[in-house]
């Protein structure tokens, strides 16, 4: 068995680790580490694990963790882990690190965007960007520190890769549209957060400056092997769950000055994604629900082709806790351990 430890069990994204690898058949977890909640049940903590986790929390040594994990998933603010971690550390265990750490290989653009001093750049060279559909190659036995990515930059990402690995899209026009569930801001109470303030209401929010627009521009950067600059604007709606992004792109012309056809981007969509277990590029006119991948590891993509504007409407969808959060890291895990890399994560869809 492999013993995992998490650091942040009690937050949303702590939690959705908990409920999936007390399924996972070749996983024990020895540590719930938590701040808030030392010493008291976890149970207590979430009761819909009455009977099912019967350990206390921890507290968030990490020290002693790696005495104990073969593997250590964090789910904990920005700058946490990197103003702890250390070669000793990474030579005792692995780590998967849900925060935006060592997600971005410039420290300057992470300084920049998170507006804290990153305390340890030194590993951010080693760190592999844990979007397993695009970086399965780099995820091995020998991979030490994962930056596991996050729910917008997931689903922004897989929704356009494959138009812009192939250049169907000029990717100096991509605009993303982007909302979110409520969860996705965390368990802290913010009056922001509060019922009163978020029911029957939706707004946007960092607009022009949210901190994972970087990542996105990163990332696609390296698909298409361009500076890609990006319009990314996210909402905030009352619902528990959820991602669903809105991208629009005008699409690059052949030769002949045509567009091409719902046909060649369809094409493109399975050379990337024919086979992989949970990306759903649903049929044609089929456009993504985030009731559709509630509580799943899957991201549903759709497309329509606007022959009229010359663009491409390109949609997404998945659970922000799951593929966006939790799963993937427990993905990563399975890759680094060589496991298949599924198990514990055929999830089936929630209905209603």
């Amino acid at each position: 068995m492999i013993k995992a430890g998490i650091i942040g069990a009690t937050g949303y994204a702590g939690g959705e680790l908990v409920r999936i690898l007390v399924n996972h058949r070749d996983v024990e977890v020895v540590w719930y580490g938590s701040r808030s909640y030392i010493d008291q049940r976890y149970s207590d903590v979430y009761r819909n694990m009455f009977r099912v986790v019967e350990d206390v929390c921890r507290d968030d040594n990490l020290t002693e963790l790696a005495k104990e994990a073969d593997v250590i998933f964090t789910a904990t603010p920005q700058g946490f882990l990197a103003g702890i971690l250390t070669e000793e550390l990474l030579s005792e265990t692995k780590i998967v690190d849900l925060s935006a750490d060592y997600r971005i290989k410039d420290v300057g653009v992470y300084e920049k965007w998170y507006g804290i001093q990153h305390k340890s750049p030194q590993f951010i060279s080693e760190a592999v960007y844990g979007l397993c559909e695009i970086n399965r190659d780099k995820i091995t036995a020998k991979t030490r520190l994962v930056a596991n990515p996050g729910c917008y930059t997931t689903c922004s990402i897989l929704t356009a890769y494959p138009l812009v690995k192939e250049k169907l899209i000029d990717v100096g026009t991509l605009i993303i549209d982007a909302k979110s569930g409520t969860s996705g801001a965390g368990r802290g109470a913010k009056t922001a957060n509060l019922f009163c303030e978020v029911n029957e209401n939706m707004k946007a929010y960092g607009v022009a400056s949210h901190r994972h627009t970087p990542e996105i521009e990163e990332q696609l950067g390296y698909a298409g092997n361009c500076q890609v600059t990006v319009n990314f604007t996210p909402h905030l709606v009352p619902m528990n769950r959820g991602i669903l992004v809105t991208e629009y792109a005008s699409l690059c012309r052949k030769v002949d000055g045509s567009l091409p056809s719902y046909e060649e981007i369809r094409a493109a969509y399975d050379k990337y994604y024919g086979n992989e277990k949970f990306v759903r590029v649903l049929e044609k006119g089929v456009c993504p629900e985030t009731k559709w991948v509630e509580g799943s590891n899957y991201v549903d993509i759709g497309f329509v082709v606007d022959q009229r504007t010359g663009r491409i409407i390109l949609m997404g969808a998945l659970d922000n806790l799951v593929k966006g959060a939790a799963g993937q890291a427990v993905q990563n895990m399975n890759l680094m351990f060589g496991m298949k890399e599924s198990e514990g994560l055929e999830l089936v869809p929630c209905f209603p």
